[in-house]
Parts: C-alpha cells; sequence; structure tokens
C-alpha cells in the first residue's frame, strides 16, 4: 500500500518525443546562440532595482554579512538565489563587475531558456518550425532582452520555469520540484507557477491511477509526496536562516513598495491588460489600432493554444495557464507595476500564440488539401511578429553605450544617479559612516558606498511608518511617489539625492528646509519632474 515513484507516471501517450538529432542539436545551439548575442550586443544597462542586489552581493564579498547598510540586518532583497550568486561570482573573480556579471549569467539564462522553449513547442505541435519560431521570438524579445541587460534576476527566475515545466512533461516530477526550489529563491512571486504547477499534479496522477485500484491506496498514490519533500527542503535552509538572521521570511521591500507608492485602483489590471494585448510591441508599429487588434487576436489565439495542449499534452497546461493566473493575482493585488513584472508572462504566452496559429493552419490546410499551407503560414506569422518586436529595437540609442538595444532598456536615470554618487564621493569625501538619503537607492547606494536612509522603506522598514502621505504632497494626479517630509526633518540625513518631483510640494515649499540644507547638484531632466537634485545638510 506504499506510494508509487513518482517517475512511474510517464507523459501521455499523446505527446510527441522530439528526436534529438544533429539536425535538432544544430538548431538549438543557433536559437540559443542568437539569444546570447543579442543580450551582449547592448552591453549592461542596469536597472536602479539590481544595483540593490549587487550591493548586498559586494557586502557578503567584503566580509560585512547579508546586508544593505553594514551592521543592519534587513531583507531588503526580493531574490536571495541570485544575490548569493552575483556575490560567488564576485568572490571567484576578485572583481566588481557586477553588471557584466548579471549580464553574462541572465544571457546564458535565456539561451537555454530559447532552446528548451524550442523543444516544448516540437513536444506540443510536433513541428520543429513551430519550435524555432517561439524560440527565435524568446531570443529577440525586448522585454527579455531589457531585463537581461538591466541586471534585474527575471531571466534566471523564467529559466527554472521553463526547465521546471519541461521536466514535468517528460515525467520528472523530482527535477522539476528541484525547479521550482530554485525559482521561489530566485523570486518570491514564483510562487504562482509553482502553485499552479503542485496543484495539477495530483490531478494528472489520479487520472493516471486505474479505478480498480480502491479509494483508499488512491489517496496514497495521487499526492505528489516526494516532489513536496524535494521543494519544501529545499526552501527550508533559507527560509531557518533568514527568521534566524533577518527576523523575517519575507523581503521588507514587497511592504514597503506597497506602503509607500499611490496606485489607483485597477491600475495594476490595466497595464497587464495592455501588455497581454502588445506581446511583441505592435504599439511601437501600429499605434493604438496594434493595441484594439492585439487585444482580441492574442488572447484568442492563446486560447486556440491552451485548448489543444488540454488533449494533446496536459502536462503542460500549468506552463500555459500560468500568464492567465499571473494576471488575475497582480490584478487583486494592485501592486505598482514595474517592467520587470512583465517579462515572466511571455514565454508560455508566447508558446500558446504560435501553437494557435500553427493549429488554425493546419487545419486550413488540411481542408483545402494543401499540405505546405501551414508551414509557410508559421513562418510568414513568425517574420511577422519578428519584425514587430525588432521595431522595439534603436540601433544608436541617445544614452549608455552606443550599440543596438531595445528602446525600453532606457537607463538615464541611473546614469545620473551614478553621476551624483561619484560626485558626492569624490568631492564631497562621502564614506560608508555618511548618512545620504534618496527615494530610489540603487546607484546612489551603490557608487557611492554611504549608509542609506532609504526614504520608501526598502531597507529601512521604519520608513513605513511615515506613509501614506497627504495627496497635496503628490507633483499631480499622475504621481505615484512623493517623499515625506517628515523623514528629512526626524533623520537629518547628511546629503539627499531627490528626483524633483519628488519633493516639489513638500520640502521644496518649507522654509525650515532650506535653512538645513543647501543644493549642491542639479541636473536637468525631462522626466521626473524638472531634474535631479542634491543637497547637503548646512552643518
Amino acid at each position: 500500500m506504499g506510494s508509487v515513484p513518482e517517475q512511474n507516471f510517464t507523459p501521455d501517450s499523446t505527446t510527441t518525443q522530439p528526436v534529438i538529432t544533429r539536425r535538432v542539436i544544430a538548431i538549438l545551439l543557433v536559437v540559443a546562440g542568437l539569444a546570447l548575442v543579442l543580450r551582449l550586443i547592448p552591453q549592461p544597462r542596469t536597472i536602479d532595482d539590481a544595483f540593490i542586489t549587487f550591493r548586498y552581493s559586494r557586502n557578503l564579498v567584503e566580509g560585512h554579512g547579508f546586508v544593505y547598510n553594514q551592521g543592519t540586518r534587513t531583507l531588503g532583497t526580493t531574490t536571495p538565489l541570485y544575490t548569493v550568486l552575483m556575490a560567488g561570482i564576485g568572490f571567484v573573480t576578485g572583481g566588481e563587475q557586477y553588471p557584466w556579471y548579471a549580464l553574462i549569467v541572465n544571457a546564458l539564462a535565456d539561451a537555454i531558456t530559447a532552446a528548451v522553449l524550442v523543444l516544448m513547442g516540437v513536444r506540443l505541435t510536433g513541428r520543429i518550425g513551430a519550435g524555432v519560431v517561439v524560440g527565435v521570438l524568446w531570443a529577440l524579445s525586448p522585454m527579455s532582452v531589457t531585463f537581461a541587460v538591466g541586471g534585474m534576476e527575471t531571466s534566471v527566475m523564467i529559466l527554472w520555469m521553463v526547465l521546471a515545466s519541461y521536466a514535468y512533461v517528460n515525467g520528472r516530477e523530482g527535477w522539476a520540484a528541484a525547479f521550482a526550489t530554485l525559482g521561489v529563491l530566485t523570486r518570491v512571486d514564483s510562487l504562482i507557477w509553482v502553485g499552479l504547477l503542485f496543484l495539477y499534479m495530483p490531478i494528472m496522477r489520479w487520472r493516471s491511477i486505474p479505478d480498480a485500484a480502491g479509494h483508499a491506496r488512491r489517496i496514497t498514490r495521487w499526492l505528489p509526496w516526494r516532489s513536496g519533500l524535494i521543494f519544501a527542503g529545499g526552501l527550508l535552509p533559507w527560509y531557518v536562516f533568514s527568521w534566524a538572521y533577518f527576523g523575517t521570511l519575507l523581503s521588507r521591500s514587497l511592504s514597503a513598495k506597497q506602503a509607500a507608492y499611490r496606485v489607483d485602483s485597477f491600475q495594476a489590471m490595466t497595464r497587464l491588460i495592455q501588455h497581454v494585448a502588445t506581446p511583441f510591441f505592435e504599439q511601437e508599429t501600429l499605434g493604438v489600432p496594434g493595441v484594439v487588434v492585439g487585444l482580441l487576436l492574442y488572447p484568442g489565439l492563446a486560447m486556440i493554444g491552451i485548448r489543444y495542449a488540454a488533449t494533446r499534452q496536459p502536462r503542460l497546461l500549468p506552463f500555459l495557464i500560468y500568464p492567465w493566473l499571473y494576471v488575475v493575482a497582480f490584478s487583486i493585488m494592485n501592486p505598482l507595476i514595474f517592467r520587470w513584472y512583465l517579462a515572466p508572462l511571455l514565454p508560455a504566452y508566447f508558446l500558446a500564440i504560435i501553437t494557435g496559429v500553427w493549429i488554425l493552419a493546419d487545419s486550413a490546410g488540411t481542408a483545402l488539401q494543401r499540405l505546405r499551407l501551414a508551414p509557410l503560414v508559421m513562418a510568414l506569422a513568425g517574420a511577422l511578429f519578428a519584425a514587430l518586436s525588432l521595431n522595439a529595437w534603436v540601433l544608436h540609442p541617445d544614452h549608455g553605450p552606443d550599440r543596438p538595444a531595445p528602446k525600453m532598456a532606457w537607463h538615464q536615470i541611473e546614469l545620473y544617479y551614478k553621476q551624483m554618487a561619484d560626485m558626492l564621493r569624490s568631492t564631497y569625501g562621502v564614506t560608508e559612516d555618511t548618512l545620504v538619503s534618496a527615494g530610489d537607492i540603487g546607484a546612489v547606494g551603490y557608487y557611492s558606498r554611504a549608509r542609506i536612509l532609504d526614504t520608501v522603506g526598502l531597507v529601512t522598514p521604519e520608513m513605513s511608518d511615515y506613509y501614506p502621505v497627504d495627496a497635496s504632497l503628490y507633483m499631480d494626479d499622475s504621481a505615484n511617489y512623493a517623499v515625506p517630509p517628515d523623514i528629512i526633518f526626524d533623520y537629518q540625513p547628511d546629503y539627499i539625492v531627490f528626483m524633483e518631483m519628488f519633493v516639489r510640494n513638500g520640502l521644496a515649499r518649507d522654509p525650515a528646509f532650506y535653512e538645513n540644507y543647501a543644493e549642491i547638484a542639479f541636473i536637468p531632466t525631462d522626466f521626473y519632474g524638472t531634474g535631479m537634485l542634491a543637497y547637503q545638510r548646512r552643518d
């Protein structure tokens, strides 16, 4: 009456097994190579939040512990595994080129993801062409490339999701559980796809047990005990350490962002719906009409693909359903949607859309007795989606390295923050003991090495007591953040670096602030107000 080893639960007989020939290996290498090259060409264009992780990694390497500010144990990064990975590379190399470390790791992760997506496409449709289209679209996706070169952990988290899904498709539930563990340790919102996967496992196991086995025997067999133990056992060491070291299981940044940022009702849902309508950046080429058409076209194609998978490859359903559960979950929570929140939906969405195209084309070809119609339609659709995606790239960005990059790989604000941090350190002698306050702490904290007073509260959770702020402090109705003046008056930081819009209706209008602080630098901008400001305490 004992449980049956999980590896005995094999994929369905309807599954199309990819035959790994030299030709297939060559195709996989080409697709993976394309993904790799397209991420190395732009060079690092690091996003502010990535610098927070890099500072944690650097402090680990330098022996200060898993901390952001030396001596203060606060979990302000949402990606412990990625933090340790960056620290490991820094320790081995002996350098501090964390933007490059992240870029290389992310490029390799996306290359593997692209190759596995090819195999998943073949597994679902039986056509290498469909798999290649999915893999290539991921390789050149502006959103995927942006966060790979941006230093975020997104590429690695997506890799674990794709590997877990593919392992499950192949009946390797133990490996799927191991990859699920790595996914959650890389980013906690992986629990959405992990939860879906673990909820689905008992359903497939129940269906695979003969009816004659008896109800009592079924109960002992359909629960994925081994996978659950692998998953829980992999997470336990981190969460024991986190509770003992930080006094918390989750990153403080999650609750801090929820408290500090103003988000209108249904704002997250609206942004996610726009994203679902423009997976290939149709708005860049077609404008509003592209969004309207995409809102009907792509979900329709995806639903066709999901329905097909339900009969031919049911083990792929958790992966294909995940984007829609993600939309529902984030719409309900309604957080401020940062750009990197949008990328995890795309691999499964691409696969569902391309499968839908293939099914319609194959059905039409069969009806018209034109067997070559489906490959032709697939090639044309792939070329169209690729062209739309490439139109969201720019050959000569107006900032950063003069190399082709996605338009959305915008990091001008980080370059300005670096300029401010370098000035504070070189001109004003800022050290690790100097208290510097900022709203965006990534680049400022990383390059200045100062002790940071984070007004949002990502690494200084006590700041949450100052929120919500009075609505009159916001620059206008579209603004989502303003600095509570009391933070500055209460803590009296030595230096302050803020975007002008964060202080326009608060500190900038308070005479008491100017009695205590003098402006020392201003960089004019056409975003987040009129510019970036730096102040020094007068004494």
